[in-house]
């Protein structure tokens, strides 16, 4: 048995070296039945004598009995047998033996001690460091979510996402730090996610939320910051201006929340990110419902984005972010709704201005080389824009620069270019369907039909997804899986793309006659649409109708400017022996 010599505990388990209740080295001691007998080990016989201790002993002298008190107690011990030098002798013997035990014992528990503590070191090190380092470490990505417009009013709808796009514009000027761009965090708007969820999705160490509250001429905006890591709001502010405030507003946001993202702003960052490219409060609300309709993308809405843009730049003519938007808006209008005969040149014109009032927009880099990809052929141009717009910070250059790829044929380096884009932007719908485009121009259907699917899962509502599965199945003989998938798509949106691709399949896969059903429905087009050549083109290809397919194919390229990835579109395969065909390529100024 072994006892605690502080609490005066008995363990019965020899094994135990330590005490359960205070932690002290265990010694052997004497039973609880039994306070005066000691429990020795075997050989160890010193008499009860030897141990006993009297009443007298025990009690301590009192105070009050004085000098004869003490007289007495000493001669009551003068009395008591004395130890002699073998009692003695052998008690010492005892100790010594008793310590020689321990000994080993003690070392041993001391190293174990020792080694718990230095864990208990490390391990609150580890963790204080952790924490330390989440709560004082340099955040280097972002999503700055869709204000919530809390106004009320779908009509002020524009100031909430405005602001939105303005603060991801003005945050993205920052170096070292990633932003999500609109078309990623837009897919939450009107969601209720939480932050743990997004951060996961987008892989951002923080997101920002914002409420927008329009009240006449007051606005009302609430931001907090939320670390992802921390799962906690790091900081949050309430901003209460008049309307004619919005620019200086955004500057302020703009410069608050930047921050509080890095330990210290230098002059330069701060006047990247608190720059405004206007001052004239009016115009900025008029680019503002610009943006807004032209991300609906459809018909009416790029008119009416056009229409804003251009009573911008009336307030402002030396405001370059209208300029940008509206040639965006000619852009999305060329081959759907506009012939880009008229629409290309239109776009080119707005972008151009817009460098020419300021060199920094990354945006209007982009749109020139796009531009350039379908509509000029200027390919030493294309390529020069899209670098300079990466350079500046675009990471939705990457899809353009991918398409400025496939048209040189450089497919490999095309498809990774496509899929960094994806990386870089990993919800926006346009990214994901032409990475999958990208494999299916490689030919490397099954990735390109896995790629179809994801898209698919990020927005079953887009058409976008079906529209490239359906090719993929296509190109794998498919049909019938194909059909239904191009069929889904025209459900969801009968754009001439569409319409051109599901043609070429019926007749790829030999139902000529519904073929010629979609031949004749887009030479009805709708009013105020436009078909493009290349749909028609795509169908007679896949009738083998080569006389026809050349003649609209010819009329793409030549008058339209279009037709820039005919090199790799699946429809045109069986044309590409023909001489015709490294005489359209020759007319594209593109290597036969």
């Amino acid at each position: 048995m072994k006892r605690c010599p502080e609490c005066r505990r008995d363990y019965f388990d020899d094994t135990l070296s330590f005490c359960l209740e205070d932690g002290s080295p265990l010694v052997y001691g004497v039973s609880e039945d039994d306070p005066a007998t000691a429990v020795l080990t075997a050989g160890d016989a010193p008499t009860r004598a030897q141990i006993h201790i009297t009443e007298a002993e025990a009690e301590p002298p009192s105070t009050l009995g004085g000098e004869t008190e003490r007289q007495t107690l000493s001669a009551h011990r003068a009395a008591e047998p004395q130890e002699g030098f073998e009692t003695r002798t052998e008690k010492h013997s005892f100790s010594a033996h008793r310590a020689a035990e321990m000994k080993p014992k003690l070392v041993i528990n001391k190293i174990f001690l020792g080694t718990i503590v230095l864990a208990v070191i490390a391990l609150g090190g580890f963790f204080g460091y952790r924490y330390f380092a989440s709560s004082t470490k340099q955040i280097e990505s972002i999503a700055v979510m869709p204000f919530v417009n809390q106004s009320g009013n779908a009509d002020v709808e524009y100031l909430s996402d405005g602001m939105t796009e303005t603060l991801i514009s003005s945050l993205s000027n920052l170096p070292n730090l990633n932003v999500k761009p609109r078309s990623s965090v837009f897919r939450y708007k009107g969601k209720d996610t939480d932050a743990q969820t997004i951060g996961k999705e987008l892989n951002v160490q923080a997101i920002l939320n914002g409420r927008v509250v329009q009240r006449g001429p007051d606005v009302a905006l609430f931001v907090e910051l939320i670390d992802i890591s921390l799962d906690k709001v790091i900081w949050s502010e309430t901003y209460n201006r008049k309307q004619s405030e919005l620019v200086t507003l955004q500057s302020d946001i703009a410069r608050d929340v930047s921050n509080h993202l890095k330990t210290k702003l230098s002059g330069t960052d701060e006047a990247k990110v608190t720059k405004s490219y206007t001052n004239d409060p009016e115009a900025y609300q008029l680019y503002l419902k610009g943006n807004y309709y032209k991300e609906k993308y459809n018909q009416d809405s790029y008119k009416k984005a056009i229409e804003f843009y251009e009573k911008a730049i009336q307030k402002d003519p030396n405001y370059a972010l209208p300029y940008v938007g509206m040639g965006w808006a000619y852009n999305t209008a060329g081959n759907w709704y506009l012939p880009s005969s008229e629409a290309m040149p239109k776009a080119k014109a707005a972008g151009l201005k817009a460098i020419e009032l300021d060199d920094s927009l990354a945006e209007a880099y982009d749109l020139l080389g796009i531009n350039e990809v379908w509509y000029g052929f200027d390919w030493a141009a294309a390529e020069k824009n899209f670098k300079r717009a990466i350079e500046l910070g675009s990471t939705t250059a990457h899809g353009g620069y991918g398409f400025y790829l496939l048209a040189t044929g450089r497919i490999d380096q095309a498809v990774s270019e496509l899929n960094l884009n994806t990386t870089l932007n990993p919800l926006n719908l346009n990214a994901n369907t032409n990475a999958a485009f990208g494999y299916v121009c490689a030919r490397r259907y099954d990735e390109a039909i896995e790629q179809a699917r994801r898209t698919i899962e990020l927005d079953p509502a887009h058409w976008g997804g079906y529209e490239i599965l359906g090719l993929a199945y296509a190109g794998k003989h498919q049909y019938a899986e194909a059909i239904t998938n191009l069929e889904k798509a025209r459900s969801l949106d009968s754009n001439p793309d569409i319409m051109g691709y599901l043609g070429y399949v019926y007749a790829a896969s030999g139902n000529t006659d519904a073929a010629h059903n979609i031949l004749a429905e887009l030479g009805r087009p709708a009013p105020n649409s436009y078909v493009s050549a290349g749909s028609l083109s795509c169908i007679y290809a896949g009738l083998n109708d080569k006389d026809r397919a050349f003649e609209w194919l010819t009329k793409s390229v030549r008058d339209e400017h279009s037709g820039a990835i005919i090199n790799v579109d699946p429809p045109f395969e069986n044309l590409r022996a023909d001489p015709r065909y490294k005489e359209l390529r020759r007319g594209m100024n593109l290597p036969e």
